[in-house]
């Protein structure tokens, strides 16, 4: 039997989904002709949001504001680790204007913001994991950017290549149990980035395709809860196998967007 799993209090920043829909189309998910179920969209979030209190984690919110539908993904805005905040610089010129009101949060809240130089996507493809900091390239965030933030946080940088356009950001495929084990989809990888993680992570929970797709690497780990996409089941049994406790949530309106629990959830590491 695997040892005990300890959860972490961990703080947690999220944009209610007041303005949240698809009227564009920048990854693969993303459909221009699909409709949004808002009031479900919002039954959803506020379960998430509720979840993480139930857990004993501090949620925070920042206002949303309209003609930005997926300000709502949180986790896309900055990276924050040892109470320093890394700004996004997006791909997409629609979640540009998301890049200010982020920083203005964390601005009053009292941090200062490095806004990046180059094409960064905060937590979609920048991972810390123990004294290291997963970082994902290939279809946003740039190897230049990587570079950037190790200069930045000072912290050994691992760029890992991604090279399935469904997995477009490192949160898609992959996620920290805890400071010393992931859980990933190998073939959203390139041979050498698979590599490395084996080398990294000799005992990582290994998800399927079918996981994966059903949005079970988006997801956010305390260390000991889990909280995961209801139809990654192959992937929910393996976590109670490693002696993790998996907590179902159902993101599943986000998912028309390209977005799931992850994508919905910044951590601000004190």
């Amino acid at each position: 039997m695997p040892a005990s799993r300890l959860s972490r209090a961990r703080r947690y920043l999220v944009c209610e989904p007041r303005y949240f829909d698809v009227q564009y189309a920048i990854n693969p998910w993303m459909s221009e002709n699909v409709e949004v179920d808002l009031d479900l969209a919002l039954s959803q979030w506020n379960t998430l949001v509720g979840t993480y209190r139930e857990l004993g984690h501090t949620v925070e919110t920042v206002e949303p504001e309209a003609g930005l539908p997926d300000m709502v993904f949180a986790a896309n805005s900055v990276l924050v680790a040892e109470g320093k905040v890394f700004g996004s610089r997006f791909h997409a010129p629609q979640r540009r204007p998301e890049e200010a009101l982020y920083a203005a949060w964390f601005k009053a809240a009292g941090f200062d913001v490095h806004q990046s130089e180059t094409v960064c996507e905060g937590e979609g493809d920048l991972v810390p994991v123990g004294s290291h900091i997963l970082a994902g390239t290939g279809f946003r965030t740039t190897p230049d950017a990587h570079r950037e933030v190790q200069e930045f946080f000072g912290m050994p940088t691992v760029g890992l290549q991604l090279v399935d356009p469904y997995f477009y950001h490192l949160d898609t495929a992959l996620f920290v149990l805890d400071d010393e084990n992931i859980a990933y989809y190998p073939d959203a990888f390139s041979p050498g980035s698979r590599e490395v993680l084996q080398r990294l992570f000799p005992q990582a929970v290994i998800a399927t395709r079918e996981d994966a797709m059903a949005f079970g690497l988006n997801s956010v780990s305390d260390g000991r809860h889990v909280l995961v996409a209801p139809r990654a089941e192959a992937l929910i049994g393996q976590l109670v196998t490693h002696g993790y406790v998996p907590v179902p949530v159902d993101m599943s309106e986000f998912h028309k967007a390209g977005g799931g629990i992850k994508c919905c959830t910044q951590e601000i590491r004190a």
